[in-house]
């Protein structure tokens, strides 16, 4: 007499479960990890676009302004690029107003139908104020 050997049903789904159950917590887990992630890289960024505002500052006598939508004047004055996971998920806006003392705020804002756009706006000035403080 042959026995067959398997699985059964009850098994079969008890394994189910279980990866239903660990599923329902690793996937939120997950995309809170992808969103710190990319908060990080949006956050490292403005910090380098800062030091360089404060370099062109040393020079210029002054910070130099404008947007990366449409010209680009910032970031091609200052010779950087924005990194893939940064303007995939964030608008960058620099505005420095002709004021004395010079200043400048650098503006991440998250692009609407991505993953970061529950993340809320990131901001960074030039006394190194970052808004909310909470993310930083």
């Amino acid at each position: 007499m042959k026995h067959e050997r398997g699985f059964t049903l009850v098994e079969v789904m008890i394994v189910v479960a279980i990866i239903g159950i660990i599923s329902a917590i690793a996937i939120p887990q997950y995309k809170q990890y992808v969103m710190r992630g990319n908060r990080s890289a949006a956050e490292s960024f403005m910090m380098d676009v800062a030091s360089r505002e404060k370099q062109y500052l040393l020079d210029a006598r002054a910070y130099i302004a404008g947007d990366n939508s449409g010209s680009a004047s910032v970031l091609s004055g200052l010779t950087m690029t924005i990194p893939k996971e940064v303007y995939t998920n964030y608008t960058i806006a620099v505005s420095a107003p002709v004021s004395a003392p010079p200043s400048f705020t650098i503006t991440a804002t998250p692009i609407a139908g991505r993953p970061q756009a529950s993340d809320g706006t990131l901001t960074l000035d030039d006394s190194g104020t970052k808004t909310p403080s909470n993310k930083w």
